[in-house]
């Protein structure tokens, strides 16, 4: 809220100065001081670094140091393939099959041990595969440092290994080096003389700063970083993992939590496994103490009771068919230049509420351009542009000069078409003097073809030109205008008749511009639930322009609110929260903000292209690598994005929620069928002794999971909102249908058995009331799919027909069977097609209670039946935020109206000015 309420005071100041410009005294430039982390050094590191210039370390020095801070390069770490594979056995699911295979192997049951064994396998290669294409986040950080170092060393400029390079060395940095570590720069030339020069360095890979940096002696240079201009030498403060790579790299190798998904399937896989274990303990004991002493007693065959029931009833499918959907939406999206590294990322992006988005080079364009210039007097803008490429150095491997040459080309006729890119048609440069630190600007003489006249033209620094022309008030407003919003400011001055006088053109205004499609994006992922948040390192002002840009709030905050030693971290999560961004921001801030946010229940998202944004990628439950992204940012993130911009991160998240939706209605549907097959049969048996055969229990779960793996071409209805497990909810609702389904199978036994004579005791001769109860149990619960993949109503979304098909199409293979008896004795098409025909319509009636059960389940709802303390406050709490949140919204909007009226006055005084100027 501060942060809105100084913006208004802003604007509202910067309207009433505006309008009095000529009644104030001469107007004063603001200085937009550049703003830099920097790092204290401990006493005995500084002691360590007062090499002397000329001579630099001694071979001697320099081995002694290398075994006390270890080689510049970043440490390795590597998984095994191998292991790598049997992790995909592991988990809860995983072991309590693997279990029931041991269990198949001493009972000697080959037939469930090959089924178990093979389905495990597919699982795991599904999942190695996928991931497979995986690079090592290290391994592609340390590509981004320097191969070779020029250094002193024994009296010597020599070129070594950058992996030699220890604390204390004096490098030497020319335009075009990667500084090869953190460095301090010394304030002199490679020759060893001194110089007020400054080096341009490019770092917005590490820190995101969209401007090249000026850097003088004393300042640090970074690791990985790039020389744009100048030349100086440097002493070495940080080598390998001490630098400000090596830290990120330190951040990537500890962030291995285990993922989102992995955690919801354990939970699923715990719940299973509690009550398939109680159930079928008690089955064990039961029939261990009524069949002692007899064959059925034997402890073999009571265990093969046991483990046909647990085969039968733990989901073995569950981890297939969730990843075969997951591949299949995987393939989808890569259709859509998202390729998708690590196969869960899919399931996770679905549930992605906060997105954070580093800003250089993802939601901006990461190169500057001309913005729009204040123009003095009559000049026009095509004259500044005309002016500005006159007075630019051909060929400068400078950002400014590019971007000033660029723009001009692409906006002015004459420089269009040109047969010699070196002419300027009507105008020719017989003088020109580069840009140099102690002056400031660049200078050329111009002989206008037409007419034969000379002139100069000066480009500069805002302050430098201003002098020039004898002062200029409203230059002066109009540059601290332009830097107040964050735009990068160049005067542009010619002289004008016989004499050296220069006049004002005006101001060139740069800014690294937004991607044409990333406000809509944003609008997009705001419309789907996601709150998108800006982080990058660039500058304050820079980041609220560029908000503002984009359609965002401008509560950008700056760093320091992340490490405040004055808040709690309560305070500091809630500003995180609330923030709209984060500005000058290192890589242990991005870090931070993602690990807060998560901390509060939250799954985040991040973008980056930069080695600055590998660490936040990493721990980011869905990290994406942008288009254009650095190896390491590719190699730490789960997602990589082929197009440009951000615009295929929608068609990402809807794809995903999409592939929840088919995940979340096969889990529904499996717990159900689970928790109805044990509490029927642990009933049946406990109350009428009675038992399938194990090849119509193996029959019925082969067939039905085979019928499901096609789930993953369904229709689906995608979600408004960040899909979310809920597996009370979900657990809930699956007892509920079990319980519906368990009463429908006792009814078809007991109505079979009592009105139309159809024997129960599993001793008679007459066995059809197995095939009768086989089809049951194997269409009733199966059809239950079809309601379970919306949470309204069936009809609301139909399925597709592969899906449809193949669920009808086993069930009808079934009836099949039971008709004419193939596997099991003949029941005829009367009961065949009845069955059917039941348990369509049954499922009918399951699809109303669910639709109630979600309709009244609420966070709410479950503190009222379950109230424990934890929930009690858990729901005060929220009460509390809602609150707030009210009370917040309408402070900002009231805000908003005021930076309006503001505005708007501006707008009509300035158009009341313009008015007095054209009438005098």
């Amino acid at each position: 809220m501060s942060e809105i309420t100084e913006e208004k005071i802003v604007i509202v100041e910067e309207a009433s100065s505006t309008s009095n410009v000529t009644n104030e005294k001469p107007a004063e430039l603001i200085e937009h001081k550049h703003v830099e982390n920097v790092e204290e050094l401990s006493p005995e590191l500084e002691e360590m670094i007062k090499t002397d210039p000329s001579k630099g370390l001694t071979t001697e020095e320099a081995k002694n140091r290398l075994e006390i801070f270890g080689r510049n390069e970043l440490a390795e770490v590597k998984t095994n393939p191998f292991l790598k594979f049997l992790s995909y056995f592991t988990g809860a699911i995983a072991y309590l099959i693997e279990l029931a295979g041991i269990f198949a192997a001493v009972v000697q049951d080959w037939l469930d041990f090959g089924v178990i064994v093979a389905l495990l396998i597919v699982n795991a290669f599904i999942g190695f595969i996928e991931e497979a294409r995986a690079e090592n986040a290290l391994d592609a950080l340390k590509q981004t440092l320097a191969l070779k170092a020029k250094v002193w060393r024994d009296g010597q400029f020599v070129e070594i290994d950058t992996a030699e390079l220890v604390p204390g060395d004096v490098i030497g940095l020319r335009l075009g080096d990667i500084v090869p570590a953190d460095a301090r720069l010394l304030g002199l030339s490679v020759t060893g003389n001194e110089t007020d020069a400054h080096l341009s360095i490019d770092q917005s890979a590490l820190t995101g700063e969209s401007l090249p940096v000026e850097k003088g002696k004393g300042a640090t240079v970074y690791s990985s970083s790039i020389v744009k201009q100048g030349q100086m030498l440097a002493v070495v403060t940080k080598t390998g993992g001490d630098t400000f790579v090596g830290r990120a790299a330190n951040l990537i190798s500890i962030t291995v939590e285990q993922g989102h998904f992995q955690k919801i399937v354990n939970a699923i896989g715990n719940f299973l496994i509690l009550i398939t274990v109680v159930l079928v303990g008690i089955i064990f004991i039961y029939q261990m103490v009524m069949f002692r002493g007899t064959t059925n007693g034997n402890f073999l065959v009571v265990i093969g009771k046991c483990l046909v029931l647990t085969i039968a009833a733990i989901p073995v499918g569950l981890p297939t068919v969730l990843s075969v959907t997951m591949a299949v939406g995987a393939k989808q999206l890569a259709a859509k230049k998202v390729i998708v590294k690590r196969l869960t990322a899919v399931e996770e992006m679905a549930s992605v509420s906060v997105l954070c988005s580093d800003k250089t080079g993802t939601l901006t364009l990461n190169e500057l351009t001309f913005d729009e210039p204040y123009l003095s007097g009559d000049y026009t803008k095509e004259d500044i542009l005309l002016y500005s490429y006159l007075s630019a150095e051909p060929g400068a491997n400078d950002p400014i000069e590019s971007a000033v040459r660029t723009a001009a080309e692409e906006s002015l006729e004459i420089l269009k078409n040109r047969q010699n890119k070196h002419e300027i048609p009507g105008y020719k440069v017989t003088a020109f003097v580069p840009f140099n630190p102690t002056t400031k600007m660049t200078n050329a003489t111009v002989v206008n073809l037409e007419d034969n006249t000379v002139f100069k033209v000066a480009k500069g620094a805002p302050q430098v030109i201003i002098k020039l022309v004898g002062g200029h008030d409203e230059a002066v407003h109009a540059v601290n205008s332009l830097a107040a919003r964050g735009l990068r400011a160049l005067g542009v001055a010619r002289t004008t008749g016989d004499n050296d006088n220069y006049e004002m053109v005006g101001m060139i205004s740069l800014l690294d511009p937004p991607r044409p499609d990333s406000g809509e994006t944003i609008r997009r992922c705001n419309a789907y639930g996601v709150d998108v948040k800006m982080i990058t390192g660039d500058q304050l002002i820079i980041a609220k322009e560029v908000a503002q840009r984009l359609g965002m709030n401008r509560v950008i905050l700056d760093a320091n609110h992340l490490v405040d030693p004055d808040k709690s971290e309560e305070e500091v999560t809630a500003h995180c929260k609330r923030a709209d961004g984060f500005a000058q921001v290192i890589p242990e801030h991005k870090y931070r903000v993602v690990e807060l946010l998560q901390k509060t229940g939250l799954l985040v998202g991040m973008t980056g292209d930069g080695v600055n944004d590998a660490p936040a990628l990493k721990k980011a439950n869905v990290g994406i690598a942008v288009h254009g992204c650095t190896d390491a940012a590719r190699s730490a993130a789960d997602i990589v994005l082929l197009a440009p911009g951000l615009s295929t991160i929608v068609d990402g998240i809807m794809t995903s929620r999409a592939i929840f939706q088919r995940m979340r209605s096969y889990s529904l549907y499996r717990i159900t069928s689970t928790v109805h097959f044990l509490m029927f049969f642990f009933c049946i048996i406990l109350a009428e002794n009675w038992e399938m055969r194990t090849i119509l229990l193996i029959l019925i779960t082969l067939l039905n999971d085979a019928a499901t793996l096609v789930i993953s071409v369904d229709n689906t209805k995608i979600s408004q909102r960040p899909d979310k497990w809920r597996l009370g909810q979900l657990i809930t609702l699956s007892i509920v249908l079990g319980i519906f389904l368990t009463a429908a199978s006792f009814a078809h036994f007991y109505i079979a058995h009592f009105v139309f004579g159809i024997p129960k005791d599993p001793n008679d001769p007459d066995k059809r009331m197995e095939t009768i109860m086989y089809l049951h149990i194997s269409s009733c619960p199966h059809f239950v799919i079809f309601s379970t993949r919306l949470s309204g109503f069936f009809w609301e979304n139909f399925p597709s027909p592969t899906f449809f098909i193949a669920v009808m199409g086993t069930q009808i293979f079934a009836m099949f069977i039971s008709i004419y008896g193939l596997l099991t004795p003949a029941i005829g098409w009367a009961w065949g097609v009845s069955i059917i025909g039941v348990s369509l319509a049954y499922f009918v009636v399951l699809d109303l209670v669910k639709v109630i059960i979600f309709r009244y389940w609420s966070f709410e709802f479950t503190a009222k039946v379950c109230p424990t303390p934890a929930r009690k406050q858990k729901l005060v709490a929220r009460k509390e935020q809602k609150v707030f949140d009210e009370k917040v919204a309408h402070s900002v909007a009231k805000v908003r109206k005021v930076v309006l009226m503001s505005k708007v006055i501006l707008a009509f005084r300035s158009l009341a000015s313009k008015s007095k100027t054209i009438k005098a």
